[in-house]
């Protein structure tokens, strides 16, 4: 039966063997190790990767899909298929049973690809890596440093999770239907402590929220309201920061000292 891609659900298919390789390659899978695959449409990467561990969670949100996608694997003992959406599936309560962390293989759609990851990273005790293809400029904010402007509030949330990696590019003409931007491969290894240690995360995170929201601004300016001035002012100086100095020239560790104090 040939399965046409949704683009409602921002279907984009994998089509090309050599990146199919490089994925699974790059995943180091061992053979006792339980993979759960996000988005695993036609099954081409459930078979690589049913063949060389213990057991695969094949989710696929596409019901018409599901059905085309159990006969492809019919065989595949180690494989389970479930029709679920990842933001609504029930991964603590899946995995309840495993001593081990798990391994994530995703290629998913471009518009909600910040909820994913966002999901997967309340997870940090389960999952051991995360491997996901996504729209390149995507990546490249993720993986960002203090300065460039992909640097912002998402990429100190990933980073402070996560260590975060680009592992290669992917041409758009790789998939089917071709989309009109180039992907990457985006590797995340939990960390097994946060990157950096704060007394209180939410305020950490509100912090850097607040900041980047209003990112043309200095930083003195563009919290006000949510620190003091004195406060501010006692960060500057401890911390030898200039004071005209703006959200994206701050490092995560900057904004975990400000959290502290």
């Amino acid at each position: 039966m040939q399965i046409k891609p949704k683009k409602s659900l921002g279907q984009n298919f994998l089509i090309d063997k050599n990146i199919q390789g490089k994925i699974i390659s790059a995943c180091q899978l061992k053979p006792d190790d339980t993979v759960l695959e996000i988005g695993a449409g036609r099954g081409e990467l459930t078979k690589i990767i049913a063949k060389q561990v213990n057991k695969v969670l094949a989710l696929e949100i596409d019901h018409h899909l599901c059905a085309s996608l159990k006969d492809n694997l019919r065989g595949y003992g180690n494989v389970k298929v479930i029709n679920q959406d990842i933001l609504s599936f029930k991964l603590r309560r899946h995995l309840l049973k495993l001593k081990n962390k798990i391994n994530i293989v995703g290629n998913i759609p471009y518009y909600i690809t910040t909820p994913i990851i966002e999901y997967l990273l309340k997870y940090p005790d389960k999952i051991e890596s995360i491997i996901l293809t996504v729209q390149k400029e995507f990546a490249k904010r993720i993986v960002s440093g203090p300065g460039p402007k992909e640097y912002g509030s998402f990429s100190c949330f990933v980073q402070y999770y996560a260590m975060a990696k680009i592992l290669f590019y992917v041409k758009n003409t790789c998939f089917f239907p071709t989309p009109k931007v180039d992907s990457a491969v985006l590797e995340l290894k939990i960390r097994p402590e946060p990157s950096v240690k704060v007394e209180n995360e939410k305020m950490l995170f509100k912090i850097i929220r607040t900041a980047f929201n209003k990112r043309r601004k200095i930083l003195k300016n563009s919290l006000k309201g949510i620190i003091p001035q004195q406060k501010l002012e006692l960060f500057f100086k401890e911390y030898h920061v200039n004071p005209n100095i703006r959200p994206e020239e701050l490092s995560l560790q900057d904004f975990a000292n400000l959290a502290n104090i």
